[in-house]
């Protein structure tokens, strides 16, 4: 097609618009294989975000399993996952509305299993052989800190026993075939788990209790991933031990590596429930890895450990599954949204199963991803996905550059990936470029590039994404007096840190950001409670490097518009931490906006906070960078802004 006119950047009309994005998308959540079926969590927008498990049979016939007024969806550590488990055709789930566990055969209606106010469960495994589920408890019964265990809950009884407890924090329990021996991963305060935990194994009674625990790897400075037995009951696992998070296993006597690359085959464990690897049998291994910013599959031969690797048409792979006779796993690319593949165990067909979108985009409007790595203030290497603008029927007026926004992950300990994304193509579709940035303490690069921001948070982060916007400029391609930062949580605080703490961003947008670090470290939950000692340092000890850190007492440097959205039930970020940042901008004078949400928590699921959040911050960057919209938006509120300028 031929380009219709040149038109400013930012004002260009795009298809991309709030409503398909909100309208054709689905959350694809996580997935659990019974037999040849796999079932399916969906987040739906259209329903508030309510998460619904989904039957896929054999045949590729899709049933909707779990009825009105149930939200498949645990607040185990705030961010869940892990939240349903299948055995035989019935579902085992944590009910978001009342945080009970629940059964259900497909076509019936829900039993509750447990009534224990307080208590919230996840990372469900079945043992039949003792007619009972695995899971982790989080305790929230009295004062203080909540209190996580290992437990067991009967099938028939709904009767909770304690397995394990005295660690801080449990996940990822997994059985023998034989169901006669346990392992699970165990970390405590003040590392979070990509820090440092423990990989347990015990043998179990003839009454399912632990005996002769012990530990099998893991410390303070490794981590550890995905324990998992294979057919012929030998232990695997993931550890970082050499930098990069590769696939060992226990003998019995010895750890000994199966799968070295210098490539990631772990994730930060923000949530329960990740797998990068299954058993196509006791001798073949389906690995999936990162490499320079790509994901990868390849089949590792147990017996010699030799692998081989395997051709796909993706880039991004998650949460690997075995069923019978077939491999299910999320998948994406540059040019194919987030979807549920199957496929044969040669590894030869894949077929999609669901999609996160209901339609595709023309390709004339979605961006290629080019990754970029440039040099950042502490002499080393930071990495980012650079997105120009793409609209078909678009090009900028010839003596104009484009402005850049530059996004900032959550996390921080997180990465994002060059994928198809309709929330980039939102923005390059109009005429923006886009800078997603993997700044130091991302994951995909290896423990040493993770660990820059040990100390450094607010630091490193913030000078890997100014130092992203110079490259850009430097290289020709954005407008320096047009450039914008926008990110939410942990993204949220490096995007006021550098607003406040650098000049080269002209405008802001702040998800849910942190603006005070020594609230997040005296006012959060307990996965979290500790984080910022490792980021920052301890707490009451550093206190004055706390505030040093936060923008919120640094508001006499920040001098550019910020727009915040917040939602009024987060219990990770409290809503105060936008709140005080807003009245105090605000207070100064300077151009702000606070969108707020009742009923959204920490990351927003329903459509119409998505749609409005969209619109809201494209019409705020219109007021700031003067450009005209092709198509009406929501507008906000801007304070101290008057006919189009700032008030003096």
């Amino acid at each position: 097609m031929t380009r219709e006119t040149l038109a400013p950047y930012g004002s260009w009309k795009s298809p991309i618009t709030s409503d398909e994005i909100v309208q054709g998308s689905l959350a694809l959540m996580e997935h659990v294989v019974d037999g040849e079926d796999v079932y399916l969590l969906e987040g739906r927008p259209q329903e508030g975000g309510r998460g619904v498990v989904v039957r896929i049979d054999a045949d590729g016939q899709k049933t909707d399993v779990t009825p009105g007024g149930f939200n498949v969806r645990t607040r185990v550590h705030e961010y869940g996952g892990g939240a349903f488990t299948v055995y035989r055709g019935e579902v085992y789930f944590s009910n978001f509305n009342d945080h009970q566990v629940y059964k259900q055969k497909v076509g019936q209606a829900p039993e509750v299993l447990t009534r224990d106010e307080g208590m919230r469960y996840a990372d469900f495994l079945m043992d039949d052989r003792y007619d009972r589920l695995i899971c982790v408890r989080e305790s929230h019964e009295g004062a203080g800190e909540a209190v996580n265990e290992l437990v067991s809950i009967n099938i028939k009884t709904g009767m909770v026993s304690v397995l394990a407890t005295g660690a801080d924090f449990y996940a990822s329990p997994c059985l023998n075939a034989e169901k006669t021996k346990l392992a699970w991963m165990s970390w405590n305060h003040p590392l979070m788990p990509w820090d440092g935990s423990e990989l347990w194994l015990a043998d179990l009674d003839e009454n399912g209790q632990l005996v002769q625990s012990k530990k099998v790897s893991g410390s303070q400075d490794e981590s550890i991933f995905q324990p998992s037995f294979s057919p012929d009951g030998m232990l695997y696992f993931v550890t970082d031990k050499t930098n990069w998070w590769n696939l060992f296993r226990y003998t019995g006597e010895r750890v000994e590596p199966v799968f070295m690359r210098s490539a990631e085959m772990g994730v930060p464990q923000w949530v329960f429930g990740l797998s990068t690897y299954g058993f196509l049998s006791a001798k073949d291994i389906l690995v999936t890895y990162e490499e320079k910013g790509h994901w990868k599959l390849a089949k590792v031969d147990a017996s010699t450990r030799k692998w081989t690797s395997i051709p796909a048409p993706y880039t991004y792979f998650s949460d690997v599954r075995v069923g019978t006779g077939r491999v299910f796993m999320m998948a994406a690319s540059p040019t194919e949204p987030l979807v549920l593949v199957a496929a044969d165990f040669a590894l030869e067909h894949f077929t999609e199963l669901e999609n996160s979108v209901s339609r595709v985009m023309d390709p004339g409007y979605m961006p290629i991803p080019e990754v970029v790595e440039f040099p950042s203030e502490d002499g080393m290497k930071a990495h980012g996905i650079f997105y120009s603008p793409k609209n078909q029927d678009y090009d900028g007026l010839p003596d104009e550059l484009p402005p850049l926004i530059v996004m900032s992950h959550g996390g921080p300990t997180s990465e994002t990936h060059a994928v198809y994304n309709l929330k980039i193509a939102y923005w390059t579709s109009r005429g923006f470029a886009v800078l997603d940035v993997n700044y130091g303490g991302s994951t995909g690069y290896g423990r040493v590039y993770r660990e820059r921001l040990k100390g450094n948070w607010g630091v490193v982060d913030v000078e890997d994404c100014v130092s992203g916007a110079k490259y850009l400029v430097e290289r020709g391609d954005v407008d320096e007096k047009r450039l914008a930062i926008r990110g939410g949580s942990a993204g949220g605080y490096t995007t006021l840190c550098a607003l406040a703490f650098s000049d080269v961003f002209k405008a802001g947008a702040s998800y849910y950001g942190v603006s005070d670090a020594e609230t997040l470290a005296t006012d959060t939950h307990k996965f979290e409670s500790r984080y910022t000692f490792g980021l920052i340092g301890p707490y009451p000890e550093m206190k004055e490097l706390y505030h040093e850190r936060s923008a919120i007492y640094h508001v006499d440097r920040l001098n550019c518009p910020v727009i915040f959205f917040q939602g009024l039930d987060d219990k990770i970020v409290l809503p105060d931490q936008s709140e005080k940042m807003y009245e105090a901008l605000k207070a100064k004078g300077i151009p702000t906006s606070y969108v707020t949400f009742a009923g959204e928590g920490h990351g927003f699921r329903s459509a119409a906070a998505i749609k409005q959040t969209l619109e809201n911050e494209l019409y705020f960057y219109a007021q700031v960078f003067d450009f005209s919209l092709a198509d009406a938006v929501a507008e906000v509120e801007i304070d101290n802004w008057s006919n189009g300028n700032a008030k003096a």
